[in-house]
């Protein structure tokens, strides 16, 4: 399952400001059962507006480390909270079926 949201950073901060904060928290999630990785991407002609996404293996999973935090987690996030605004974009299933072009990467020969 994903957990997406849009990062939009406020002037005089810079989103290598905010990777470097998402960075450091993400290494501490990351060590949580069931995470899978998270992942930024920049908007295309807006450099202050991101994609971030945290991939789980469920729903609980995620929920069980949100409920037994590390308080350096926190301390981070409060520590960016002040740059950036974030509006959730919602929680997502894994794909129930993904299209890949023929001769694609995850495609048999």
């Amino acid at each position: 399952m994903k957990y997406m949201f849009e990062v939009r950073i406020k002037e005089g901060y810079s989103a290598e400001d905010y990777a470097d904060a998402w960075v450091r928290a993400s290494e501490l999630i990351q060590q949580a059962p069931g995470a899978r990785g998270t992942e930024l991407h920049r908007k295309i002609e807006d450099p202050n507006t991101l994609i971030a996404i945290a991939s789980w293996d469920s729903k609980a999973a995620r929920d069980a480390m949100e409920s037994d935090k590390d308080p350096r987690i926190t301390d981070i996030i409060r520590s960016a909270a002040p740059f950036v605004e974030i509006r959730p974009l919602g929680e997502f299933e894994d794909p129930e079926w993904v299209v890949m072009p023929p001769g694609g990467p995850n495609r048999e020969h």
